[in-house]
Order: structure tokens, then sequence, then C-alpha cells
């Protein structure tokens, strides 16, 4: 018996085509989404009551994106008729067994005279010859009367993602570039960084499984992808959703304005040589984007043969992904000076980071219970959180477990962990949008304090004479400018950036060019903060809540 989320799955060709024609109904903008007042308007045609059409909602818009396209308007139409069959629409209802041939289309009360007097006023206006009038469909609002249409502000938005673009452009961005944020932190966000779907890092030294996890997920091999016992991944790889398998070189990605890369340019050309995109269709992929980085090397060779740096690159992917794989292998425990240095550009983001054990099959119990406590003491000196980091045990590949090693009891451990792993993935999606909101919210603080240190560096520069020794004095004693600025304006020390990439970064400007403070844009982010973003997510909250 199918369960009832293959059954919403399998549409039939006539169903869809009938919930196309009530979404267009629907969609009172034609802009290709439900939002929350359209619903309520046309969900009341259900008869459904306001406690069940809550869950329809919140069900159908599981990434809480504050609209619903057609994909999520076709599962709520199926969840409305679930509901008119006796079922009790909860958060489980997709897991529950269902028999299809008792549960009907869903009955909406006055739809088929809304549909035929929307078709009667299509067919009567004239044609668009000449340049006379094309046929207006009839919009939602229109139920209550033509004196409740109104046209939409430009400034209206349909969406979370949405709003945070227009309040990046109008209060966010004229600060980033006034005290020149993105030369020293990020570069400037485009529309691609908001839309472009949630990303999946993968981080390790070489020959722990990062390729194979990636395969192991996918079920099949894509483009470009090499394994071996030796470090065969020597380049940056996105794995992500294309119309067909091929492999598409750096340069030609970073200039590309559908994808989110463009930032990757400030690394240079050597950086772009060793960076490429795999793109294949496949279900996942339609979901998620995953990084494979090149395994980190020990010694001297990761600092001096990289041509490009590192972890700076690393820390860019960090600020953009969803969830960050820390990958170890049973006999590669060791983190190196070089890995911890990698890990420690991860700083901001210990709320992304999981760490796996992979290849655990290769070992038996005993030594199993002592290289996992034994990672547990290494990731203690390395990431200074006072929370105990999640590990999942596995084997991440499509080879049967070892159970020679590791015994029945291990096989059952790595299904478990297996599953809590697949688990967090899968719910990466829905929390798209929870994770755009905090990484802009995070990026507002951070512009906000690093607004205040150059306008810090700013004033306490000369009017005329000896400039270069006062920059250098200031860059020589940075720490200590930095706590003069955190205890003027009472800002967080964890939210500072680090003292010496800030450094570094400054030595090549001069100090004296920069801007004063400029306390209405300072203000404008705070109100932002304050009042927009929470308005803004009210606005596109369940609309019946």
């Amino acid at each position: 018996m199918k369960t009832i989320s293959d059954w919403i799955d399998s549409c039939s060709k006539e169903q869809l085509e009938t919930y196309q024609e009530w979404f267009n109904l629907a969609d009172s903008d034609g802009d290709g989404r439900v939002t929350g007042n359209d619903a309520t308007k046309f969900f009341a045609l259900s008869n459904l009551s306001r406690s069940q059409l809550k869950q329809v909602w919140a069900i159908a818009d599981a990434k809480r994106q504050g609209f619903l396209g057609f994909q999520e308007f076709v599962i709520a139409m199926q969840l409305v008729a679930l509901a008119q069959a006796g079922y009790d629409i909860n958060s489980d209802i997709l897991k529950t067994e269902i028999d299809k041939e008792n549960i009907k289309s869903p009955v909406m009360e006055g739809l088929d005279a809304l549909i035929a007097k929307t078709k009667s006023l299509t067919i009567n206006a004239q044609p668009d010859v000449f340049g006379t009038a094309q046929p207006q469909p009839l919009p939602l609002n229109s139920w209550a009367g033509p004196k409740s249409v109104k046209k939409l502000p430009l400034s209206a938005v349909t969406s979370i993602i949405d709003g945070l673009k227009r309040l990046y452009v109008e209060r966010l961005k004229p600060l980033e570039v006034t005290y020149r944020f993105n030369d020293f932190v990020s570069p400037l966000l485009t529309n691609s960084d908001f839309d472009a779907k949630p990303m999946v890092m993968l981080l390790g030294q070489y020959s722990t499984g990062k390729t194979t996890f990636i395969k192991h997920l996918l079920r099949c091999d894509y483009p470009g992808a090499h394994i071996g016992p030796e470090p065969t991944t020597d380049r940056f790889v996105v794995v992500m959703s294309g119309p067909d398998e091929r492999s598409i070189p750096g340069n030609t990605i970073a200039v590309d304005a559908d994808m989110p890369f463009s930032g990757l340019t400030t690394f240079g050309g050597s950086f772009l040589s060793k960076f490429q995109c795999s793109q294949m269709p496949h279900p996942l992929l339609d979901e998620i984007t995953f990084v494979d980085t090149p395994g980190v090397l020990s010694g001297e060779k990761q600092r001096t043969q990289r041509s490009y740096d590192f972890t700076g690159v690393i820390s860019w992917f960090a600020a953009k992904c969803d969830l960050i794989l820390l990958l170890f292998d049973p006999h590669k425990l060791d983190i190196s000076d070089e890995f911890k240095r990698v890990i420690g550009s991860l700083r901001g983001h210990d709320d992304k980071i999981r760490v796996v054990l992979n290849k655990a099959d290769q070992i038996d119990t005993q030594q199993l219970m002592r290289v996992y406590g034994a990672l547990m003491w290494s990731l203690g000196k390395v990431l200074n959180t006072p929370e105990v980091v999640r590990v999942y045990i596995g084997s991440f590949n499509d080879k049967p477990i070892n159970e020679g090693f590791v015994g029945p009891l291990g096989q059952d451990l790595f299904e478990k962990e297996q599953n809590d792993l697949l688990a967090d993935l899968v719910d990466i999606p829905r929390k798209a949008c929870d994770s755009r909101i905090n990484e802009f919210v995070k990026r507002a603080r951070s512009a906000k304090i690093h607004a205040h240190i150059i306008s810090h560096l700013k004033n306490e520069m000369p009017a005329m004479m000896g400039k270069a020794k006062a920059q250098q004095r200031l860059i020589d004693n940075l720490e200590d400018e930095f706590r003069k600025v955190q205890r003027e304006f009472h800002l967080p020390a964890g939210d500072f950036p680090n003292v010496e990439h800030f450094r570094e970064v400054l030595s090549g400007y001069s100090i004296d060019k920069f801007e004063k403070l400029k306390p209405k844009m300072i203000q404008a982010v705070d109100d932002m903060l304050g009042y927009e973003i929470p308005e803004l997510l009210k606005k596109f909250r369940n609309p019946y809540d």
C-alpha cells in the first residue's frame, strides 16, 4: 500500500491540468506564487476548518518561503482532499498509508461558477490586434467586488527572499559600499546569492571518502569525480543540478550571473583554474548543491604548494553553505596544523559543522570505541566550543558493511547513524529560508561593526601632519582599537573580525581616505534588524496563525 507522500507525487495528468487552472485562478497577481492572502480566499471554498487549513499550509509550505509555488499548491490540494475524506491532517500524515481508491478530488464550493465567469470575461474581451486591449483574467480579489482591486506598489514583495533582496539593496548595501565591507569581509551580494539552492560542503584530509560520500548519496558517478587512495581531488568541485551531464570550468562559472559564485573572482585566476562545476539531472541535486574540496595536505605542502588562499576559499564557502561536514578516517585522526587552520577559518559557523567518522567498518568494535574517544579529544582542542560536536559514525560508501569486523551490534549502529545523517541532510531544504534569514542578520551585524571600526580608525588620524606614522601605530595596535570600539558602542566581542586578517587587508589602504561615521546609515540598519525583518517574517508566516 502506498504512503500519502507517494500518492501526492503520483498525480495524474488530468489532475495536474485541473490544479494548474485552479492555481492560475488563485494567483491573483499572476507572479507564479500563491501568497497567504490568496490562499485564505481560495482555500475557504473547501469549507474546511481554520485549524485544518493551518496544517495544510504548514505541510505544503515546508520550506517556510511564505508562498506556495505550483508544486506546493498541488500538495495543498491533495491534503484538502484527504481532510475532506476524513483524514486527520498533521505533521506525520505524509508517512501514513492510504487506500487511494477511497480518495476523491477536492471539492471547492462555487469554483465552477467562478471559472465559467472568468472564461466568459476572457472570451468577451477584445483581441490584442492593432493595439487594442488584451483579455485580462479575473483576479481572486474580484470575489469581494471591483472596489477591492488595488494596484500593487513597486515595493511590494511576495516572498521572504524577495523581501531580503529589497532590504539588502535599500538598507545594507549602501553601508557595505561606503565602508568597503566587500574588500575586508565578503563580496557584495547578488540576486543569485539569495536564490541559490542550499549547499553542503565536505572537508577533510585526503582519502577520507569525501567524493565517495557524494557518490553514495547520489547513487551514481558525477562528471569529474576521481577516487583513489592518493590525493585525487585537486580542485573545488560544485556538484549541482543541470539539464545534462557536463563539467563547467571555474572562470565560466564565476562570470555567470545566474550562479552564486561571482565572489570567488577575488581569489584570482590561480584558484579559478582549480575550480569547476559538475552538472547533472538528479532529484537530490534539485534540492541541494554539494561542494567537494581538495584534501587538506600535511606539512608545508598545504601552504607553499597551493597557488591560492586555500583557507580564504574555505571561509568564503562556509559563509554560503548550510551544512559543513568534516570527514575523518579511523587511520587519520591526527589534526595537522594545516587542518587546524582550515577548521579555524570556519569561525562563526559552528552551528553548521557536523563531524563524520567515515570508513568505521575497517576496525573492530573495541578499536572503534578508542578511535571515537581519540577523535573527540582531538576535536576538543580545535573546536573552541563548550558543547560536544555531533559525530556520525558509519561507512558511507556503496560496499556492504564488513560484518567480520564490526559484528551485528556495529551494523545496527551504522544503520542508525546513517539514517540520522540522512535525516539531517533531508531537513536542509526545509530550513533553507530560515538559514538565509540567519546569514543575512549575521552579515548585517558584521557590516555594522565593520562601519564602526573603519570610522573609528578614520577619527584617530591627524588632520595634517604625521599621517603615515599614525596609520602604522593604528595597524600595530589594532587589538586595542577594537577594544575601544567595543566599549564605546557596547558591541559584543565575539562579533568582531579576525584581527590578523583585518590588519593584513588594512595595510593596503590609506585610513585617511575612509569615511567618517554616518549615523543615518547605522540607524537604517538598526531599524531593519529591529523592525523591518520582524515585520517581513510576520507578513509571510502561516496565514492561519
